[in-house]
């Protein structure tokens, strides 16, 4: 594929050059989520599986962890920082189903494992994903550390167990505790939100660094301000919909919201002039 040139404005950090943002109505999340759930409807059992995984997943978190306050903290947060990552395959069904390709098992199969098997030849090429994923989990220690912190220092008493952590810190009586962690909690989950929005849908489709991809992300958040708080707040809102149904929401609210997330990424990034990390048929 033959290379283009962009003006010095388009260039990142890394100095390589950053794609177009295209421009976005503020209620375009809305049809992301509605094509979302359009190719949900095209693959229900393999979209659906996806889902599956991640409710079982919280489900065994919440289960072991139970009456250990922080280490359900933790292991939620993780969860739900890493959820970019495990949506991959999402993804890559919304552009097959978006090139009239067959959507299949082994799909998801070549998704998930040929990175491994070209990682000797190509070791800067797919394997991006999972140094990214190493990232977001990275980011989600980081909160649960500070979670930890601020709570240790200010909470009238041990927090042990969640209904600890409800007494003492959610229902307590002239106290902003809970309020500054919730806060503290948006403004750590703001950089994440704006580093990953674009970028494992990007990074999967195109032949780009990590670096690139995450400032991407980024042009497109700030670019796009109030239309992408806006998909953020319906990602936040259908996510806790899930959690607070015993994770079986999720089951149907994680694969409309990884096939609407790769709708968010072909409508404001425009990728003509990179190069694809994988063709459709072909190799990653």
């Amino acid at each position: 594929m033959h290379s283009f040139k962009t003006p010095p404005s388009s260039h990142g950090l890394s100095g390589h050059p950053l794609p177009l943002i295209l421009p976005i109505a503020i209620d375009q999340p809305l049809q992301w989520l509605a094509l979302g759930f359009k190719d949900f409807s095209k693959a229900p059992w393999l979209s659906s599986l996806h889902g599956l995984i991640l409710a079982i997943a919280g489900f065994l978190i919440s289960w072991f962890a139970h009456d250990r306050f922080w280490l359900l903290a933790g292991g939620l947060s993780g969860f739900l920082v890493i959820a970019p990552v495990l949506a991959t395959s999402l993804y890559a069904m919304s552009r097959a189903i978006e090139r009239g390709e067959e959507v299949n098992f082994r799909l998801l199969i070549r998704t998930w494992t040929q990175w491994q098997l070209r990682y000797r030849q190509q070791p800067d090429s797919y394997c991006c994903l999972v140094r990214f994923g190493l990232l977001l989990t990275l980011a989600a220690t980081g909160w649960v550390i500070t979670s930890s912190a601020l709570i240790t220092l200010f909470a009238p008493m041990p927090i042990h167990t969640p209904m600890d952590f409800i007494r003492h810190v959610v229902l307590a009586e002239n106290r902003f505790l809970f309020e500054i962690w919730l806060g503290l909690g948006g403004v750590m989950a703001a950089p994440i939100f704006a580093s990953s929005v674009i970028s494992m849908p990007l990074l999967l489709d195109r032949k780009v660094t990590v670096l690139q991809a995450v400032l991407t992300s980024w042009k497109a958040v700030l670019m796009h301000p109030l239309p992408m708080a806006f998909w953020a707040f319906l990602i936040m809102g259908f996510t806790l919909l899930g959690l607070m149904s015993l994770f079986l929401g999720l089951i149907l609210i994680i694969p409309m919201l990884g096939h609407g997330s790769w709708h968010a990424y072909r409508h404001m990034v425009d990728v003509s002039g990179l190069e694809e990390r994988m063709s459709g048929q072909g190799g990653m």
